[in-house]
């Protein structure tokens, strides 16, 4: 079998390269296509896959969009493991969901999978004190995946209760990850987390490379 042709979605440049560093070993089971910041996938790919980071609904390029704009196979990247979120994206047309927890090799073969006609489904649990895998603003600072995150929702401008709605976690464990975030990254107050943010890589990005033919 040709290798499989793979765009990789979202909405920062960092978060795209990360994976990119995951899967690029395999470049004889998976070729990257194209690399789409906040734009619409214009190649012809076997599968789209998703990175949720940062995602907001109705600001950047989400999941129903893709769904509807692509005839490829989509497959969602993300450590948002709930049940419920699982459900419903596979109900609206994706064709995986994969933990970041998972290794290079297994998110290949997953795709393999997916485009021999499974639908693919790995909720692996993530030890955010231990995961390496990929990449996201705020890392070089310590930060972990959630705490990055939402601070990249409040440097978009959403309330605690808006980001709790939007990823899925109780309030309390937003203000569990605000109070950590600040106190990596020197900040006391929210406007100067969403000035540190903006100065630190978390506004999106609007960018599309092809690295295929």
């Amino acid at each position: 079998m040709p290798p499989v042709r793979v765009a990789i979605a979202n909405d920062y440049e960092i978060v795209i390269a990360g994976i990119v560093g995951l899967i690029a070993p395999f470049e004889d089971r998976v070729e990257i296509v194209e690399l789409a910041a906040n734009k619409p996938i214009a190649s012809d790919v076997h599968i789209v896959l998703y990175d949720t980071f940062g995602q907001v609904q109705g600001d950047g390029y989400t999941l129903a969009e893709l769904l509807l704009d692509t005839d490829a196979r989509v497959v969602v990247f993300t450590w948002n493991l709930q049940p419920e979120l699982i459900e419903r994206a596979v109900a609206h047309g994706a064709r995986g969901y994969l933990s970041k927890a998972l290794s290079g090799e297994e998110i290949v073969e997953a795709l393999e999978a997916i485009r021999a006609g499974e639908v693919v489904v790995l909720p692996r649990p993530i030890d955010e004190a231990t995961s390496e895998s990929g990449n996201w603003p705020g890392r070089a600072f310590g930060l972990t995946q959630r705490e990055s995150e939402v601070l990249a929702l409040i440097t978009r401008g959403l309330t605690n209760q808006e980001i709790a709605d939007r990823a899925y976690i109780s309030i309390n464990s937003v203000k569990t990850y605000v109070r950590t975030a600040y106190r990596k990254i020197g900040v006391t107050r929210r406007s100067q987390a969403v000035s540190w943010g903006m100065q630190h890589g978390f506004q999106p990005d609007y960018s599309r490379t092809f690295t295929g033919a």
